[in-house]
């Protein structure tokens, strides 16, 4: 019984506009453009059926919540909560981030690069206290989910809140450290959508991450005075064997009709977006999606990596579900519940395509020539167990989370490294499939893997 979560950031505020600190300052309100993207947020919305709504209680997401309410069937009421407060940084609140970064030099940095061990000393009665804001919000965050949940098993719940308190929210839901709280991007007014398969420590899904199009941009810009690379890790489209959800892995399995059309959408969907190099799986389905983007774009040349190969299923390749279910009953089991823990009979085992996968996908991010002035852009096309494994590995997950991640035929994500190859990657945006749909869920084909 699946647990929806619809994951929404406030529309811009007034000191998002002048680059101010808010933290949990509530003097900012909406701006124009925030109104009027909080009702296009709305109307995206309008076509869910929602249990519940909760807001942060700070004006700039309550309003936000409140211009999204009268889109929503069923007249759902609006809660707000303390626990989606947004991170406290009391002592920076009103600064503009250049004053911040000239008057807090050492702290910022700390700040940037080691967010969990940043702290502020905050004067209390009994004596100045360490005030850890990343470690504090991420607790908050936990302490929402295991409040909440048990509410709305089965249902689907929808939260207004903040940058800092939405990355916390996702990334302690997915068992991903504090340490990679800037690892994500939130945008004014993106959507996340998260499925729970029970309560609280049971298997979450993170189906997609920033989805801004409703907004009228394909994908989130990179963040002011970052440039550096950026890659489009996109799943190739749909096969008959997807259709079907028959295992396919190494079988080189050609694009359907549909298969055809959702590359067609993702180049139409891509088609104004500068692209620099191009990388595929030497498969003919990523190849021919890959291929189908790149019309658009005459003067990349596409690169083949063997290494971005869908994992080998052995024995299970060819055969649906049912048919695996008869021969290998406790193997299927384990996969679908612990995967790391299966040797594909005569196959491969996640942690071969792991270590593969992510190799390949190192060595293109330091191996890519960058400029200083701009993103340099690659276009990478593979698979779904591909992509979950480098996804999974952008977050700082291990295998074990493997079915955390989900990667629709045809979805689009976007991984910047604007520190360069040694520092961590920002996950800009994640399984974007509105381009298919028209909606915010993914719909694509459930397929066998």
């Amino acid at each position: 019984m699946t647990t929806r979560v619809i994951i929404l950031r406030h529309g811009q505020s007034s000191y998002n506009s002048q680059q101010m600190i808010q933290g949990r300052c509530d003097e900012s309100v909406l701006t124009e453009k925030g109104a009027a993207d909080a009702s296009l947020l709305g109307a995206t919305l309008s076509s869910l059926n929602v249990d519940a709504v909760y807001s942060s209680p700070l004006q700039r997401a309550r309003e936000t919540a409140q211009a999204i309410l009268p889109y929503l069937p069923g007249s759902p009421t609006l809660q707000t909560s303390d626990n989606l407060l947004e991170v406290d940084l009391p002592q920076w609140e009103k600064l503009r981030k250049s004053e911040l970064q000239a008057k807090f030099p050492e702290e910022y940095q700390c700040w940037k690069e080691r967010p969990h061990e940043f702290y502020m000393v905050i004067p209390t009665a009994e004596g100045p206290t360490e005030h850890f804001p990343v470690l504090a919000l991420y607790k908050q965050a936990q302490q929402f989910w295991q409040e909440i949940l048990p509410r709305h098993q089965g249902g689907t719940i929808v939260i207004v809140a903040h940058n800092g308190i939405n990355r916390c929210l996702i990334i302690s839901a997915l068992g991903i450290s504090p340490a990679r709280y800037h690892s994500i991007q939130q945008s004014n007014c993106c959507i996340n959508v998260l499925n729970f398969a029970g309560g609280w420590g049971d298997p979450v899904q993170l189906e997609s991450l920033n989805q801004i199009s409703h907004l009228g941009k394909p994908l989130p810009s990179p963040r002011p005075g970052d440039y550096g690379l950026r890659l489009l890790l996109v799943r190739h489209g749909e096969t008959e064997w997807n259709r079907v959800s028959r295992f396919q892995g190494g079988i080189d399995v050609p694009l359907n009709e549909k298969g055809r059309q959702q590359g067609q959408q993702a180049a139409e969907f891509l088609k104004d977006v500068p692209i620099d190099f191009a990388i595929t799986s030497s498969m003919s389905r990523p190849k021919e999606t890959a291929e189908l983007i790149l019309a658009h774009h005459p003067n990349v040349k596409l690169q083949l990596e063997e290494q971005f190969k869908e994992i080998n299923h052995g024995l299970w390749e060819g055969k649906f579900e049912s048919e695996i279910k008869q021969i290998y009953p406790d193997l299927l089991e384990r996969w679908q519940t612990a995967p790391a823990t299966v040797q594909m009979p005569e196959g491969e085992n996640l942690q071969q395509v792991w270590d593969r996968a992510t190799l390949a996908w190192d060595a293109i991010v330091r191996s890519t020539p960058v400029s200083a002035s701009q993103i340099t852009t690659v276009l990478v096309v593979a698979h779904d167990a591909i992509n979950k494994v480098i996804l999974c590995h952008v977050l700082g997950l291990s295998p074990e989370s493997f079915w955390s991640i989900k990667q629709g035929n045809g979805g689009i994500s976007v991984i910047d490294y604007p520190q360069g190859a040694d520092k961590l990657p920002v996950l800009q945006a994640m399984n974007i499939t509105s381009h298919l749909s028209g909606g915010i869920l993914d719909r694509t084909a459930a397929g066998a893997l």
